[in-house]
């Protein structure tokens, strides 16, 4: 094995997994975060987000004394780049979201005066097409002595490659050992560096292409799932138009042996699928018209889901007169983008919950069994409940996300006038 250090840049929802996951093979890792608190939390040997089984990876590999984090980065023998990758600030509502490489060329900064000839750079952020061949002009116009794929090929003293994660929220660590990758070096040997390093506990297939085209799969992987998921959502739509039963239509379609409808939601949210597809979008505007039309169908659900909710305000209090609108109680169960996760990142239940704050003069109950405190954006807007609480007091329930938790309610326990289940929590609502 070559690689004595390897360093991760970025310790999120991806960056720290894949951090631990080296450090329990044994090799040094470090972890560089803007973030002291996170940091700080991961030298302690805990962690900072939810995420099975990786606390237990964490502590041990910290204890070992494999894994340390800093705020700064250090020499090492590889680089994995695991940050964000936002959306630029939009002039317009209906301008085309376009992505935000300022974290990537941060990243860049911080690491080209410590490259050394030999090493290996990896994008694993989720990116628009030639973004890593962006990474290696920042790279190679920091550092004029050194050369790169770009100029020297094969002959490269830096090796370049993008390797997307392909793993799910609540099951990061078993994927990212099972999963195949996507290598997309800059070159032959760049992939095959590549490949060397992953092979250090990945046991699925690390299948070779070129660098545009490995950061193409990861954004097709999840646009075709928000095609999948707006064709549900707006069925979904439809049915409550014609008074139909969308999940008995979806379980009934579903057994004919070719189709396999996904369920609809309040919306689609995470930094994959809720992202992924702007980024093909921005780049070929004209060309991608069904990708384009679905992520329209999936952002405007949740104003469907508003708009629920008002229509049971008013229903409310036509069925209660001696009552006004800042008497009725309303509970959102859930905040984060899916299940059984503390993730809020593009979470439609959190912008739905965010919403009905800005209307509703009642109060609002947020039921989420996955964080311990509420967002600064929610701090004074709503009120962090219990689920038993929010059963006995809410005049309207609002069901966002299908947490583990929520699934033990038995519907007659709820108090509420109106329940609005947006995730089929009761397949009969």
């Amino acid at each position: 094995m070559s690689f004595e250090t390897i360093s991760v840049i970025g310790l999120g929802y991806i960056g720290l997994p894949t951090a631990a996951m080296f450090a329990s093979n044994k090799i040094k890792v470090i972890g560089v975060d803007i973030n002291q608190n996170a940091v700080d939390t991961i030298n302690r040997g805990e962690i900072h987000i939810v995420e099975p089984d990786l606390d237990i990876l964490v502590k041990a590999s910290v204890n070992q004394g494999y894994l340390r984090a800093t705020t700064k980065a250090e020499a090492a023998d590889a680089f994995l780049i695991a940050v964000p990758t936002p959306f630029l600030p939009k002039e317009t509502d209906s301008d085309i979201p376009k992505p935000d490489l300022k974290y990537i060329e941060s990243a860049a900064e911080s690491i080209a005066p410590i490259l050394k000839k030999g090493d290996l750079v990896i994008l694993e952020s989720t990116s628009p097409v030639g973004a890593t061949e962006k990474l290696a002009d920042w790279l190679s116009e920091r550092r004029a002595d050194l050369t790169f794929p770009k100029t020297h090929g094969e002959e490269s003293d830096i090796r370049i490659a993008h390797c997307p994660e392909r793993v799910l929220p609540g099951h990061v660590v078993r994927e990212l050992v099972e999963n195949d990758r996507v290598i997309g070096g800059l070159t032959q040997k760049c992939s095959e560096k590549a490949i060397e390093l992953y092979k250090t506990f990945v046991k699925g297939d690390c299948v070779i292409t070129n660098s545009r085209t490995a950061e193409m799969a990861k954004l097709t992987e999840n646009s075709c799932r928000d095609v999948q998921i707006a064709f549900a959502n707006e069925l979904s739509i439809i049915c409550d138009k014609l008074d139909i039963n969308v999940w008995e239509l979806i379980s009934l379609a579903n057994r004919h042996p070719r189709i396999n409808i996904l369920q609809p939601g309040p919306g689609v949210g995470g930094h994959c699928i809720a992202v992924d597809p702007w980024f093909i979008v921005s780049k070929t505007p004209e060309q991608a018209q069904m990708i384009h039309t679905a992520r329209k169908v999936n952002d405007g659900k949740p104003l469907w889901v508003i708009d629920k909710v008002k229509i049971a305000i008013s229903d409310f209090l036509q069925a209660n007169p001696d009552k006004t609108a800042k008497d009725v109680s309303i509970a959102c169960y859930g905040l984060a983008f899916k299940a059984d996760i503390d993730d809020l990142r593009e979470s439609p239940a959190l912008n739905i919950t965010k919403a009905i704050a800005k209307f509703h003069s009642g109060d609002l109950l947020a039921v989420e069994p996955n964080i311990k405190s509420l967002p600064s954006s929610l701090v004074n807007l709503i009120d962090l409940t219990s689920l038993d609480y929010a059963k006995n007091n809410a005049d309207i329930s609002v069901v966002l996300v299908k947490h583990t938790e929520f699934k033990k309610i038995i519907k007659n326990e709820l108090r509420s006038y109106s329940v609005i289940d947006t995730c089929g929590l009761w397949k009969e609502l």
